[in-house]
């Protein structure tokens, strides 16, 4: 088999449609278009949401209730396991766990979860901290000091 040998499987290729070209075409004068409007148009493209200058369904549905999710608290998580790269008797704050980089933002604080095993006595201070992180930190001896 050779380069010029090759050809298309029959049926994968088609022919282009030829518009506004005379009677054969079958898409002569308006080209498939119909007549005048805003769909025989050149350039036209109409929104799918758009309903003709009715008022559309998502204005004429009410907005009800009141949602809290502007409101909430996020916070930058730390489990106590990762507390682990400091070292005994050191003051965990904010500021060290940025410099360290386990927290690049600390949005409305920092949050100590208790998950892995914590093996140094360290003094840690955050915002908010879960049960289990406090009984894992003081278990060994540590602090835990609410901000």
């Amino acid at each position: 088999m050779k380069l010029n040998e090759l050809k298309n499987h029959p049926g994968s290729t088609h022919t282009r449609k030829i518009v506004g070209r005379g009677p054969g075409s079958g898409l002569g004068k308006t080209s498939g278009r119909g007549e005048k409007g805003q769909k025989a148009r050149s350039g036209s493209s109409i929104k799918p949401w758009f309903e003709g200058g009715q008022n559309p369904l998502y204005k004429r549905i009410p907005s009800r209730g009141f949602n809290n999710a502007r409101f909430t608290k996020r916070y930058s998580v730390v489990n106590v396991e990762d507390l682990n790269r400091f070292e005994d008797g050191t003051t965990v704050t904010p500021e060290t766990l940025k410099e360290c980089g386990l927290v690049k933002k600390e949005l409305s604080g920092i949050k100590i979860l208790g998950s892995g095993t914590l093996e140094k006595k360290l003094t840690v201070k955050a915002n908010v901290f879960t049960n289990s992180a406090i009984n894992k930190i003081e278990s060994i001896g540590g602090k835990v000091e609410v901000i």
